[in-house]
């Protein structure tokens, strides 16, 4: 299953929203810049097409490994995809942060996860698997790896993170666009979403006990992960894959 998130806004919907920016402060350097962008406007829905296009590039590599798994093992490493291009609105933000200027090529070559997918999968090996059948694809370009599975953040959160490039075929050319792959575990997914929730709604004073009773969490799931695993490397043979699944 794929879930889609994308915002997508017409053409006159996002004139309308540079337009309200560059208004809000119109002697900044930043209005200047997000003017300059505003008059690039189908320039930003020409890369929003490719970005999406390298979305779906991504993902049905990834339904068709699946599927291929299910045929030959009789069960599915993924359990669900969630696809979501970055909106205009937190480009603009995320530049501001970065104090980069606002111009196309420049969010191109400085905002890497305008395209997302989230990958979820149901046991630890499952993430490892699907990655080496994914980076073995001879179009899939390899840019970037943190695992934070094997090292993770101070929060407790877990998740392998891979940046990739892939071709997208327009009309008269092609392009390799960047995706963000993010995958993780069902539990891994359920903690994330819960800690995001939680951290950003709690204003009370004893946060940090909070911060470190998530933490235990994460470990007492890492550790439910590794005996349900345990389970069920004893009833899948996948010897074939010759990878490391402890």
């Amino acid at each position: 299953m794929i879930l889609y998130r994308n915002t997508n806004l017409s053409i006159d919907e996002l004139k309308d929203r540079l337009e309200n920016q560059a208004l809000f402060d119109p002697d900044s350097s930043q209005s200047l810049d997000t003017k300059e962008l505003l008059s690039n406007v189908t320039g930003w829905f020409e890369t929003q097409q490719l970005y999406n296009g390298a979305l779906k590039e991504i993902s049905t590599k990834l339904e068709i490994l699946d599927e291929e798994f299910q045929m030959n093992y009789t069960y599915n490493p993924i359990h669900h995809m969630e696809c979501r291009l970055k909106s205009m609105h937190s480009i603009i933000e995320k530049m501001n942060r970065l104090h980069i200027q606002k111009t196309i090529p420049s969010m191109r070559e400085h905002i890497t996860d305008i395209s997302g997918i989230r990958v979820i999968c149901r046991y630890l090996h499952d993430v490892y698997i699907i990655e080496k059948m994914l980076l073995a694809q001879d179009d899939v370009t390899f840019i970037r790896r943190r695992d934070y599975i094997q090292e993770p953040k101070e929060s407790g959160y877990r998740s392998l993170h891979l940046l990739v490039k892939v071709p997208v075929f327009l009309s008269k050319r092609k392009e390799s666009v960047p995706v963000e792959i993010q995958l993780r575990t069902i539990p891994m997914d359920y903690w994330a979403s819960l800690e995001h929730d939680l951290q950003y709604k709690n204003t009370k004073k004893d946060k940090e006990i909070h911060h470190k009773e998530l933490k235990t969490c994460a470990r007492k799931l890492a550790e439910i992960e590794e005996t349900m695993q345990g389970i069920h490397r004893d009833t899948v043979d996948l010897e074939n894959f010759s990878l490391p699944l402890s």
